[in-house]
């Protein structure tokens, strides 16, 4: 075990002892008693404070970071997202497959392909974006080559579909990592494909909400979302098998989301309730567009709306009814985590920065990425640290962004 793996209080033990220091002569320059050393170096008493651990630091003449234990990972996992949104950025720009055609090598087979879009989704789910950044550039080229290979002959594989679930992973990734035009890209080759096809239009408008939204674009988010669940209902497609409540039942939960983003509380209210109509009839589950809808989600928008509202103390009674709840649990690590930090939100809303810290630091532990590789985390946790003194783990992850 290294010296970072430490627990803190031997890591101040061997500290210590390295500077030829007694617990006593510690506790003296500390102003604090030996037995309270003691029992900091046994593990025995918590350090809740960040003041307290730079205080031991200045003691112990060495860099708060070397109490905290910051290992290398998170420096390094932030290089590999910035590499990784490079290498989707140039799958973005390349049409090679548009200009040459697919006659130039042999498609991957319908089957193959498949499995791949499927192991995306699960990679992303579990919020191990560098490593979906590194499976995207290959699958976004074999997707569309698929989809051109089959564009004269008929989708009787599916290619179309696949390469708008690989367009969307893309841009659902590039948005939670603050690139939102290039997100708002990969959407929009989404919709191009999946014109003509309504319920493959509604689930590129999906992401394409989600990005609008992140570019301050709330009024379009709604008026696309709000368009394509109306394409898909009940009243409109009454013929085929091939409907999709939980694709609807999302769409409303993003157009309520939009409207929220503009202050149309009357909207945002009425689209969650029709999503909850929907989610009460299907149930919980991610559905075939892998969408994680059902009541458990629809309640966690509700938070997410409040707190887009302003309405902290609403979103904050309903935040801790949900997350008191079984399905809580069984939702994606990825949505659990983006969720907490608008709980976090609601917190500071409320003028709570020490639950909003235990929110930030629920979420880290579920899915770090979620945390250590998102600029809204990271402005979380700046916020968080302006507000004075913090516990000591919401500390060692403001270390471990370089953050205070």
């Amino acid at each position: 075990m290294t010296t970072h793996d430490l627990p803190i209080g031997r890591r101040i033990a061997q500290l210590r002892a390295r500077r030829r220091m007694t617990q006593q002569m510690l506790a003296d320059r500390l102003g604090k008693s030996k037995s309270w050393v003691d029992k900091v170096e046994r593990g025995v008493r918590a350090l809740d404070r960040f003041t307290v651990i730079q205080d031991l630091a200045a003691v112990l003449r060495v860099d708060p970071v070397a109490l905290l234990g910051r290992d290398a990972l998170p420096s390094q996992a932030a290089r590999a997202a910035v590499h990784g949104v490079d290498g989707v950025r140039a799958a973005l720009a390349r049409y090679d497959t548009a200009l040459t055609g697919p006659q130039v090598r042999a498609a991957p087979p319908a089957g193959e392909l498949g499995r791949r879009v499927r192991h995306a989704w699960l990679t992303y789910q579990h919020a191990d974006y560098p490593q979906l950044l590194r499976m995207l550039p290959e699958l976004l080229g074999d997707a569309q080559h698929a989809h051109s290979a089959h564009a004269d002959g008929g989708d009787g594989d599916g290619a179309a579909e696949l390469l708008v679930q690989a367009y969307r992973i893309a841009s659902s990734v590039l948005v939670k990592l603050g690139e939102g035009d290039l997100g708002w890209l990969a959407a929009d080759r989404a919709m191009s494909v999946a014109t003509g096809d309504p319920l493959l239009v509604a689930a590129a408008a999906v992401p394409l909400g989600q990005a609008l939204r992140v570019l301050d674009r709330p009024r379009p988010a709604l008026s696309v979302t709000i368009a394509a669940a109306h394409r898909i209902s009940p009243r409109v497609w009454r013929d085929g098998p091939r409907r999709d409540p939980a694709l609807r039942g999302t769409l409303l939960v993003q157009a309520a989301l939009a409207a929220a983003g503009f202050g149309d509380e009357r909207s945002a209210r009425e689209l969650i309730d029709q999503a909850a109509g929907i989610a009460d009839e299907t149930g919980e589950g991610h559905g075939r567009h892998w969408t994680s809808f059902g009541p458990t989600a629809v309640e966690l928008a509700r938070v997410a709306a409040a707190v887009e509202l302003g309405v902290g103390t609403e979103a904050v009674i309903l935040h801790e009814r949900v997350v008191g709840a079984d399905d809580w649990r069984r939702l994606p690590a990825e949505h659990r985590a983006a969720y907490l930090l608008d709980a976090t939100r609601a917190y500071l809303q409320l003028g709570d920065p020490l639950a909003a810290g235990r929110a930030l630091v629920d979420a880290d532990r579920t899915a770090p990425a979620e945390v250590r590789l998102r600029p809204v985390a990271r402005t979380l946790l700046t916020d968080l640290t302006r507000h004075g003194p913090v516990p000591a783990d919401v500390a060692r992850l403001a270390m471990v962004l370089g953050i205070g």
